[in-house]
């Protein structure tokens, strides 16, 4: 906010025609009293404060690269060459960012091969013998209106004339040969400025990506990560002072890196100075000689200060050779090397015979690997390359396509460090158990699934086909499956498959730069409905049942234990934590894999949960997000998201949690006058006095609202900061003599609204006010507070002029609740959030935040961008093809990425655990014990069947939080002779329970064994009772 936001006053009324009104009017905000309000003749409306608010679609994609970078993709122009699986990929993804314009090119016609690698080509343009590039082009237009997306489909060859890309801040390159891509590369190279080249390849289970942005390129922003400010606890005077941060905060800092010091107090050489650390710990760190500074008394914080780099890139044909290749599988970190001999062989291969190997011949794949001799290679890695060669595995094109799209962003950006200068992935556990198939599984059939026929056969196809899959979220990362879905042919409607998808969301404006099945067209219409319809349009013959519910226990009627059984897996594409912990509750609970993802800005991550192999999403879990305590946000914020809360804590109170109880309490009470009887005859009524103060403030004009406002600027920002003073001087001291004015504690300074004519009235100060400064203390309830004698008689006399002036109608005693909405920029509520919080962090001399990071914070807006969403789903896809196939352990990974930094790292998921009962008794979270019973089956029958199947003594049963059998509980004996069904009381159409159980230790004195869930079905052959 500008420096006169201070004037900037948000005024939400519970008028729903009047919800969000701005003034500025100084003649009637000057004032500090309603007494002193002079007669209002007229008020105008005017934003003092001119927020410049992007129209784009792109808030969350803000959030990742800045709105510098934003500038600079608008600005630039991008070359694509081949408009294969691995081409169309990238054009999505770029495009949907929004560089200014993209070319697409290509010269291959459609075929029907095209219909299961390239999700923008149709049936009718096979049919039509379109080229690819006519096809694609107009539909990857749709995906960003701003985006110019034009083609070319000329001949690209080693004869053109390459003067046509001067034009171009970025070239890539996609299904060309070697030679061409050499000599593009070198061109690119020569240019000053250099224009940037990027090459990819996918032949079958292999990908290859390729970076070249010149010989001197500068990156602003390696990282990416947020500046956080840390507060230092000491600082030494020494020839290399050390640095500790305040509560052993970790400083997250490098040797080499810089920080600036700022509001030190005592060593006050240091503010404002940059100095280079040396790491000593996690928490402390040497800064040079501070021996002839003064001595550090308290206070002060430090920020790293983020230099550009310089990255240094050689040709491809230089890189040919001696290759810096990253390595993102630490368990074969031999493999990029043996990729990069085996598609060089390939590149040799093809200029040789003019063709790739054919699928499935073990001729060619044996004159491949001969081509391969001077190199030590993987054999069994070049074999499955050459016989899946010509083949396309369409969720390693997704994973390529979204890393190689962030190359690109980096190229004309300069944000995050790039590829240097080669990435290679392949897909061999994927292939691997299927090599003792017979050729003619992998030869073509003349259908749309030949590419990916030629990599995992006929028979896994088959298994795809007919799977059941359960999808929950259709977001971002649910989109890009359903696109995965419809290429492998996931749940086909001909093999009795079905893709059941559920979503409960409407899409908004912000969705439609990473959720690339919906168009504007589209906003506001369910995210589920549509997007089964969008992908129906890539595959036809896709079954598809979409849903508007969400998954959660109230919804387990519909998504019951027998829906689960009917599943062959889960996916989720969850935006948060705990509906994945339920979700995967429910796949435990029915032994079901579960595959899950997320993403957050250029991370993302992938975790493979398979029955009986791998732990469950819920066998780890992240520490708790640290709340700010009650203290710190109503008196003693000391950084901006102290502030933003505080602010978006008053929308709450004051838009939605008091009209809201405004409205329960005239629901349950008839009319005003018969409160005010019970009030004058000192009936007790919870909430009266709040709904009665609300009552009589409730503005019904619109200079009324101005009034407000100004009282209102009044309390928070001058008040508040008195009455606080007041009670704790800056000079006033702790017990042990510390000042009580120190970091991370900011006192504040009074706000005055016009420095010119407004003066500090200390009237106004309510000095019988008490400060709360206990961090474990928590905001008391105001419909139970105590009332003084003096407060109810002010109420009655409020609500009996309420009466008197007609201002208690059955209209007025209905308030329009607001919940707050962070994607509706007209709403006002992104505004007023900014507003108050930029006031509150002035009066605390902290750094405001603009509107862009004040909505990210207070609406929990999770960073996000295509590019990562379409790798950490394309890795999702691949790891399905495994559970289909019923492949081991060691077949199965997780991945974490980070497209910033780069980083690509994939491992081994984590085996389940076993735990041993006794020697020859042990079990897993998979497991669950069962137990049939009857109508007339009593709790002692159920212990004595457990006892009998599993040779080990029940000693307490529970079921939820009800304890059914506890033996040292007065009266439990007694339950050992009812009915399991008397004591569980379960629903009509309830099948079974599953118990806690616990048993006998073998050794007296020892504390009671664990076990499995003990599943107590009601009736014998498992059915409802």
């Amino acid at each position: 906010m500008r420096d006169h936001c201070k004037q900037f006053v948000v005024v939400v009324t519970f008028d729903q025609n009047k919800s969000y009104v701005t003034s500025s009017n100084r003649e009637l905000l000057k004032c500090s009293t309603v007494d002193n309000l002079p007669p209002i003749k007229s008020v105008s409306l005017v934003s003092v404060a001119n927020i410049f608010i992007y129209v784009l679609p792109n808030s969350r994609q803000r959030y990742v690269l800045g709105d510098g970078a934003m500038q600079q993709m608008a600005q630039s122009s991008v070359f694509l060459s081949g408009m294969g699986a691995l081409g169309v990929e990238i054009a999505k993804n770029i495009t949907l960012a929004g560089v200014k314009t993209v070319t697409l090119h290509d010269t291959k016609l459609c075929e029907t091969w095209d219909l299961g690698c390239n999700f923008f080509i149709r049936r009718d343009d096979v049919l039509n013998q379109r080229k690819r590039v006519e096809a694609v082009c107009p539909r990857v237009g749709e995906l960003n209106p701003y985006v110019h997306v034009d083609m070319s489909s000329c001949p690209l060859d080693d004869n053109i004339d390459l003067s046509f890309l001067k034009k171009y801040q970025c070239v890539i390159l996609t299904e060309s040969s070697l030679s061409l891509q050499k000599r593009i590369n070198q061109f690119c190279h020569s240019q000053q400025p250099p224009i940037r080249f990027i090459s990819s390849d996918a032949y079958g289970i292999c990908v290859r990506i390729f970076c070249d942005f010149g010989e001197a390129f500068e990156v602003s922003d390696p990282t990416g990560e947020e500046l956080k400010e840390i507060f230092i606890q000491s600082i030494t005077q020494d020839n290399s002072g050390v640095v500790t941060c305040i509560d052993n905060q970790p400083h997250g800092l490098q040797t080499g890196q810089s920080v600036i010091f700022r509001e030190i107090n005592g060593m006050v050489e240091l503010n404002g100075t940059t100095r280079q650390v040396s790491v000593i710990s996690s928490h402390s760190f040497e800064i040079g000689d501070t021996s002839h500074f003064q001595p550090y008394e308290h206070g002060g914080f430090f920020v790293m200060v983020k230099t550009p780099q310089i990255y240094k890139f050689e040709t491809l044909e230089q890189q040919l050779c001696d290759p810096q290749v990253l390595i993102p599988d630490l368990s074969k970190p031999e493999a990029p090397l043996h990729i990069h001999a085996a598609m060089l062989a390939l590149d040799a291969f093809q200029e040789k015979h003019g063709r790739l190997p054919n699928i499935g011949c073990l001729e060619d794949a044996e004159a491949l690997l001969k081509l391969t001799e001077e190199f030590p290679v993987n054999a069994e890695l070049v074999r499955c390359m050459s016989k899946t060669a010509r083949g396309t595995l369409p969720p390693l094109a997704a994973a390529a396509g979204g890393i190689a799209s962030q190359e690109v962003l980096k190229a004309i950006t300069g944000k995050f460090g790039p590829l240097q200068q080669w990435f290679y992935l392949d897909a061999l556990e994927v292939v691997r158990p299927l090599q003792s198939l017979s050729a003619e599984e992998f030869f073509p059939r003349g259908d749309r699934y030949d590419g990916l026929r030629a990599c995992i056969g006929e028979s896994m196809l088959l298994e795809l086909h007919k799977l059941r899959v359960f999808m929950v979220g259709c977001g971002a990362i649910g989109c890009e499956m359903l696109k995965n879905f419809a290429l492998l042919g996931v749940g086909l409607a001909k093999s009795l498959g079905e893709v059941c998808i559920t979503d409960p969301d409407l899409i908004e404006k912000s969705n439609l730069n990473r959720q690339f099945l919906f168009r504007p067209h589209h906003i506001q219409t369910p995210k589920s409905t549509t997007a089964a319809e969008a992908t129906r349009e890539i595959n036809p013959e896709l079954q598809i049942d979409a849903h508007l519910n969400k998954v959660c226990p109230a919804t387990e009627s519909i998504y019951s234990d027998s829906f689960y059984s009917s599943l062959n897996v889960v996916v989720t594409a969850l935006d948060n934590v705990e509906a994945r912990r339920y979700v995967d509750s429910r796949c435990l609970c029915n032994q079901r894999p579960l595959l899950d993802s997320g993403t957050m800005g250029t991370k993302g991550h992938t975790e493979i949960i398979v029955p009986y192999l791998t732990e469950s999403y819920n066998s780890h879990r992240d520490p708790p997000e640290e709340e700010i305590p009650f203290c710190t946000l109503k008196s003693f914020p000391s950084v901006i998201e102290h502030t933003i809360q505080w602010a978006r804590d008053k929308f709450e109170s004051a838009f939605f949690h008091k009209p809201s109880m405004y409205n329960s309490f005239w629901q349950t009470h008839v009319s005003a006058e018969a409160v005010l009887q019970r009030m004058q005859v000192g009936e007790s009524m919870e909430g009266a006095f709040q709904v009665v103060k609300l009552l009589s403030r409730r503005p019904s004009h619109w200079e009324q609202c101005v009034i407000i406002a100004r009282l209102k600027f009044e309390k928070y920002f001058k008040r508040k900061a008195l009455q606080l003073l007041h009670s704790f001087p800056l000079d006033t001291r702790l017990k042990d003599g510390s000042l009580f004015w120190q970091s991370p504690k900011r006192p504040p300074t009074p706000t005055e609204f016009d420095d010119h004519l407004y003066h500090t009235h200390w009237a106004f100060l309510p000095l019988e006010k008490s400060i709360v400064t206990d961090e474990t203390a928590k905001k008391p309830d105001q419909m139970k507070m105590p009332l003084s004698s003096e407060e109810e008689r002010e109420a009655i006399a409020q609500l009996e002029e309420a009466i008197s002036t007609d201002e208690s109608t059955r209209k007025s005693l209905r308030m329009n609740p607001l919940q707050f909405e962070k994607d509706n920029d007209s709403n006002g509520h992104i505004d007023f959030v900014t507003s108050a919080s930029s006031l509150r962090a002035r009066m605390y001399s902290i750094e405001p935040a603009d509107r862009l990071k004040t909505k990210r914070i207070a609406g929990k807006i999770i960073p996000a961008i295509a590019t990562a969403t379409a790798a950490v789903s394309g890795l999702v896809a691949l790891e399905l093809v495994k559970v289909v196939g019923g492949y081991g352990f060691e077949s199965f990974k997780n991945c974490f990425f980070n497209l910033a930094i780069p980083v690509v790292v994939l491992s081994e998921t984590a085996p389940v655990k076993r735990t041993v009962i006794r020697n020859n008794l042990s079990f897993t979270i998979w497991d669950c014990w069962t137990i049939f019973g009857h109508e007339d089956f009593t709790l002692s029958d159920f212990m004595n069947a457990v006892r009998e199947k599993y040779t080990i003594e029940p000693t307490m049963v529970v079921h939820g939080v009800k304890m059914l059998y506890v033996p040292v509980m007065p009266g439990h004996s007694k339950r050992l002779k009812l009915t399991m069904q008397k004591l569980i009381k379960p629903s009509v159409d309830r099948r079974y329970v599953d118990l806690t159980v616990s048993f006998a230790p073998e050794t007296d004195g020892d504390e009671d064994l664990p076990g499995p869930p003990v599943r107590y079905y009601f009736s014998p052959d498992g059915k409802a009772p």
